[in-house]
């Protein structure tokens, strides 16, 4: 396979975009690798040969390694030993490992380099890794897996760890003989060797990137369907319910099915395998043909959780599957085109999903989620474009965030929208065919939508992939048929300068009016002027398929909510309305009291993804006023119950197998918020259930609705309420419910209790991997919120220890304990703290952090007597 041209353009391993990139003398064809982890040293012994074509006349060749021990290694080249002990340095910056040797192989020529090697089987979730579970009889038991995304291959063998270096690999595992050995591809054979273990040799895969490939070795069970063309398994370790995979299994087998369909191209490998692994960083993993998923994100027990846990593990599945075509088929050439692999996956997964699960309406929660998660960071001044320059490795990991994920697959929507889904989808089989076991530019997607469509795709596109942040189109009335529309960059802290307004963005405007919807207008210039059916009704951005805010007059607003009464808009219209209606009081555009009236008039509304974002912007402005005077506080939470819990006891609390599944997530949303915002009778009721769970009787909370029962109870409670859901959570073997109860701890605001749940963090009784969920509750209160950022203060050391800059989850931890503040002086103390400090590898978390600081700041310092004068008007305070 060619190298790309950025890759031709390399200079001593760095290229003209300032890549850190390996040298282009050899490329690597075909791996053979074997390790054998030892369980007892917490190490792998391992060889690997690389089968090499030599581009250039070579007395070197360099590739990645990281925490590996090279042994020894040997060159040769058409049956030659060029060289039996090649000189072999390391560079710690780049990771990079040189092997220098005195007879030059010749370029056009084959060669093989041979090493031996140990490495670590780590704690760190990352490489080839150690991860431990609890079995059956109390002991634990160990499994050796891997992750290898981005950039931590080289953790597992020496290789060429770049996504456009593809190659073949062929995989043995050395292990016990009563040990499961999996890997990408199925096995080939096995056969005894030393000290009565076996080794297991898989087939040989196709052409597929270092990142991609997986090893699994310990002791699992699994379950099987054959229902799909080829064998569909579910792997856990001892000590989960096997059967709990049964939801997953299935649902995988239909989805490679109807991807093979939408995609038109074969599932290439002969089996797909699945597994629950104890200890993983994110949320699943997707390894051709042996995806690794968190337990709880493919183990589902229906009796213990909720709809909202349901539809996760749906997501995550089809999403990880997707992937198998898009991602691992076609792959991105270099990081900078993440977005390509996790945008589409995440847009193929909605869209997969709303065809299995119609019922679940899928997209219309997209634009309360995926929408507002995309437009919530990219309203920040240190958000990044889709397509963002990364060079070094600790800078690849920081990208695997709401930009590449949530606004790349919202841009795909948008397209697809703009395009017709069926001719999007065209464009998507073509690109697949086209490009199949090779690299591709972003470019690439953008020439087979416009092969398939006949439009210039890449013009419009490029703008939104290639730039930062998105505009707000400010809307005003010229006559009874035309309306004004100009747009500018939206910035979330309201305070933009001129070099930062400079792109024009083509905005498909989706004209919503009595006619109908007309997608066919775009705003491609700074301000334009369209015709209207009558501006007596219309509203832009028809179900908010757009990526932007809309700025309407407080007239238009009001008409637009008498609008959604009379239900002349979309479940859609009426949560985006609501979201830009919040985000626009953030940041200036509008004021807050104007939201705070508009959100009281939806007390009607009957969707549960509207009031899902009325909520949620209720939430907002008691997050950003929770550092305020507590008459004000007191008054917001006065208004959130007098609009929710008319509505929860409308609903009740009661669950029967004939709610759908939106409606039980309605009722448990309003239950909950209704109690945790000072409904009396929701919490009588909630103790009164707790009181019964604690003594034994299980069925006395419904799933739906444990997480907000356990938060009532210890929001009003005390020590004996901590105690019992801190032992629920060390006696249940149910991720899933360890999980609520984790998250639900920090709720207790006692000095005590908040150590106590701090304390939880280090003591071991916490997996890594959840070590953020008891920060969930602290963050819901000003004293865990200034006891969060103190405790990191004071334990900086060992959590850079524990979760090195280079992997993702430092930076995760850093937000979690920063970005709950709201005062300019919080704002300093976090500056005064970072100041000096190596913030590499997080320095985007941090920056992310503080500037969702500043615009709490300027948003409670422009509206907070705003604010406080509705509070008293409408009587929510003294």
């Amino acid at each position: 396979m060619c190298r790309t041209h950025a890759q031709a353009d390399v200079a001593s391993g760095v290229n003209i975009q300032g890549r850190e990139l390996l040298p282009t003398n050899v490329i690597p064809k075909h791996y053979h690798i074997t390790l054998e982890p030892d369980f007892q040293k917490l190490t792998f012994d391992g060889t690997v040969v690389i089968d090499l074509d030599v581009e250039e006349d070579s007395k070197s060749i360099s590739l990645h390694t990281l925490e590996i021990d090279i042994h020894n290694a040997k060159i040769t080249s058409g049956g030659q030993t060029v060289s039996s002990s090649p000189k072999v340095s390391y560079n710690e910056t780049t990771q990079v490992s040189t092997f220098d040797f005195d007879n030059a192989v010749s370029k056009g020529a084959k060669a093989q380099l041979e090493i031996q090697f140990t490495g670590q089987l780590n704690d760190k979730m990352a490489g080839f890794y150690r991860s431990t579970y609890i079995n059956p009889d109390g002991t634990q038991g160990l499994l050796a897996v891997s992750q290898m995304e981005p950039t931590d291959a080289r953790r597992a063998f020496p290789c060429f760890d770049e996504p456009s270096l593809k190659a073949e690999f062929t995989v043995t595992l050395i292990a016990d003989k009563k040990l499961t050995c999996l890997s990408n591809m199925d096995v080939a054979s096995e056969s005894e060797v030393k000290d009565g273990k076996k080794a297991v040799t898989f087939n040989k895969s196709p052409l597929m990137s270092t990142y991609l490939v997986a090893f699994v070795v310990g002791e699992l069970n699994y379950i099987e369907t054959n229902d799909f063309r080829v064998p569909v398994r579910v792997y856990a370790p001892p000590g989960q319910n096997i059967e709990h995979g049964r939801f997953s299994l299935d649902l995988a087998a239909k989805t490679l099915a109807f991807y093979e369909k939408v995609f038109g191209i074969e599932f290439p490998l002969p089996k797909m395998d699945q597994i629950a692994i104890p200890d993983f960083a994110q949320g699943a993993m997707e390894n051709w043909g042996l995806v690794t998923y968190r337990v709880v994100d493919l183990l589902l027990d229906e009796k213990v959780s909720g709809a909202a846990t349901k539809e996760r593990v749906a997501e995550v599945v089809q999403h990880e599957l997707a992937h198998q075509w898009f991602g691992n088929l076609v792959t991105m050439d270099w990081w900078d085109g993440l977005w390509l692999n996790e945008g589409f996956a995440t847009w193929a997964s909605w869209y997969s999903c709303n065809i299995f699960y119609p019922e679940w309406k899928v997209w219309e929660t997209y634009v309360t989620d995926n929408l507002q998660r995309a437009l919530a960071l990219d309203s920040l001044r240190s958000s990044h474009p889709i397509e963002v320059p990364v060079k070094r490795a600790d800078e690849i990991n920081q990208i695997f965030d709401a930009i590449s994920y949530s606004k790349g697959s919202c841009v795909l929507r948008m397209i697809s929208t703009y395009l017709g889904e069926d001719v999007f989808l065209e464009g998507v089989r073509r690109y697949l065919k086209k490009h199949a076991y090779g690299n591709t530019q972003t470019g690439d997607l953008w020439a087979a939508l416009g092969d398939a469509s006949g439009k210039s795709v890449e013009e419009v596109m490029d703008v939104w992939t290639k730039h930062v942040g998105y505009p707000v189109v400010t809307v005003t009335e010229k006559d009874e048929k035309t309306i004004h529309v100009k747009q500018n960059r939206f910035l979330r802290t309201g305070d933009v300068k001129p070099e930062e307004d400079k792109v024009i963005f083509p905005v498909f405007l989706g004209l919503r009016s009595k006619d109908g919807i007309d997608e066919s207008l775009t705003l491609d210039k700074r301000e334009d002027s369209f015709e209207v059916p009558s501006t007596e009704f219309f509203k832009l951005n028809a179900n908010h398929t757009g990526l932007y805010r809309t700025s309407y007059t407080p007239e238009r607003l009001e008409k637009l909510g008498e609008a959604a009464r009379e239900g002349l808009l979309s479940v859609e219209d009426r949560a985006g309305m609501i979201a830009d209606a919040g985000a626009l009081a953030s940041s200036g555009y509008q004021k807050t009291s104007g939201v705070l009236t508009l959100l009281k008039r939806f007390d009607s509304e009957k969707e549960f993804i509207v009031w899902s974002e009325i909520i949620s912007r209720v939430a907002a402005v008691q997050a950003a006023w929770i550092f305020e005077d507590k008459a004000i506080r007191d008054g917001l939470e006065a208004f959130q119950r007098e609009l929710v819990s008319p509505r929860a006891h409308e609903m009740g609390w009661e669950f029967s197998e004939s709610d759908g599944h939106i409606e039980q997530q309605f009722k448990a949303m309003l239950f909950g918020n209704a109690g945790l915002c000072g409904d009396e009778k929701i919490i009588a009721a909630a103790k009164e259930m707790f009181k019964k769970f604690i003594a034994g009787d299980k069925s006395a909370i419904h799933p739906n609705i444990r997480g907000s029962v356990f938060s009532i109870a210890l929001k009003y409670g005390g020590k004996e309420e901590y105690d019992a859901v801190l032992n629920f959570y060390r006696t249940s073997t149910n991720s899933d419910e360890r999980n609520t109860a984790l998250r639900c701890l920090g709720r207790a605001r006692s000095p005590e209790l908040i150590k106590r749940t701090l304390d939880l963090l280090f003591s071991g009784e916490i997996k890594d991997q959840d070590v953020y969920m008891p920060t969930a509750g602290l963050r819901s209160h000003p004293e865990g919120i200034e006891a969060l950022f103190n405790w990191m203060t004071e334990n900086w050391d060992e959590l850079v220890k524990r979760f090195p800059p280079q992997l993702s989850m430092l930076g995760t931890l850093v937000t979690i304990f920063t970005s709950s503040f709201t005062k300019r002086e919080q704002l300093a103390k976090v500056e005064k703290f970072f100041e000096g400090k190596n913030t590499n590898g997080f320095e985007m978390s941090l920056a992310q952090s503080l500037d969702a600081i500043r615009s709490k700041v300027a948003w409670v310092e422009r509206d907070g007597e705003d604010v406080a004068k509705w509070v008293k008007d409408n009587k929510y305070s003294a």
